[in-house]
């Protein structure tokens, strides 16, 4: 390990029913305590891990729309609630993210990533799944970011945009070494299609990729309900990492942190001295042309 190395923490946090907004600051700051007491230097919550903020308003609690509506009202006590942690323990923290009304009356999937000294980043969705565009009209939003950290170069592909080969790339291209993957699936096959597509990031740019899923049940919620996955930290299978890429992985549907030791430094030299080099050798992957027949 180099001197770049850090411990990583990506949480299988759970949907919760709360009844105060206290429960909500004390069950996050639970979480993040944790996680920094075992020396995480960058901690990763879910894909709609704000949703349980909607039971506080039991008139709109089970209204797939007016939900998103009322949660607006915490919206700010949500990502201030992060970056006041991250300043606090001097962690990186990637907030789960929250359904966010912008200024025409659209809302995005926004995850806000909070530094150590103050500073609020946020990264929106890029590609909307069927339900997000066809029944909770959640809309997709440019750009996509890289940030700039004393961890590395980071970017966020929120769930199903990891399923998406071009974003990882064009975040790679621009000098990304670590994808982060916050997911929120309600089927088995849901979770592996994010875990495949995070795997496939992984080997095509030969870089590290941290998942982070919501679980557990809430039958009060239309829009996360049931909830189901494993976090993960994935490589690329090649010289200094797993055979099979896979760093850690933790157990199914159970609430918990999985901790991983990662070294972005690594990531250039699996790039210049790998058995193989997929992320050099892309261009020529779109090189050759197609022959009908």
């Amino acid at each position: 390990m180099s001197s770049r190395a850090f411990t990583v923490a990506a949480a299988q946090f759970p949907v919760f029913s709360p009844e105060s907004w206290a429960e909500v600051e004390r069950l996050v700051t639970q979480w993040v305590d944790d996680a920094v007491a075992h020396g995480a230097k960058l901690l990763v919550f879910p894909e709609y891990g704000a949703m349980s903020i909607a039971h506080l308003d039991a008139a709109t609690r089970s209204d797939l729309h007016g939900q998103i509506a009322a949660m607006q009202a915490h919206r700010e006590a949500w990502r201030d609630l992060h970056a006041q942690l991250a300043a606090r323990h001097g962690a990186l923290i990637l907030a789960g993210s929250f359904p966010w009304r912008l200024n025409d009356g659209r809302y995005v999937n926004r995850a806000f990533l909070c530094f150590p000294d103050g500073k609020i980043e946020f990264q929106d969705k890029c590609v909307m799944t069927r339900f997000e565009r066809e029944q909770w009209q959640i809309s997709a939003h440019a750009p996509l970011k890289v940030f700039d950290t004393a961890l590395g170069k980071l970017a966020i592909n929120i769930c199903y945009d990891s399923e998406f080969p071009l974003l990882a790339r064009a975040a790679c291209e621009a000098g990304a070494e670590i994808l982060l993957v916050p997911s929120c699936t309600d089927t088995l096959a849901g979770y592996y299609r994010v875990k495949v597509g995070a795997q496939a990031r992984a080997l095509e740019n030969q870089c590290f990729v941290v998942q982070s899923p919501i679980v557990g049940e809430a039958a009060w919620s239309p829009a996360v309900d049931v909830n189901i996955g494993a976090a993960g930290v994935y490589g690329p299978p090649d010289r200094g990492f797993p055979d099979d890429g896979v760093i850690a992985i933790g157990p199914l549907n159970e609430p918990r942190w999985l901790y991983a030791e990662i070294d972005p430094g690594r990531v250039a030299e699996v790039r210049e001295n790998g058995a193989v080099r997929p992320f050099r050798h892309w261009p020529e992957s779109a090189a050759w042309p197609v022959e009908p027949r």
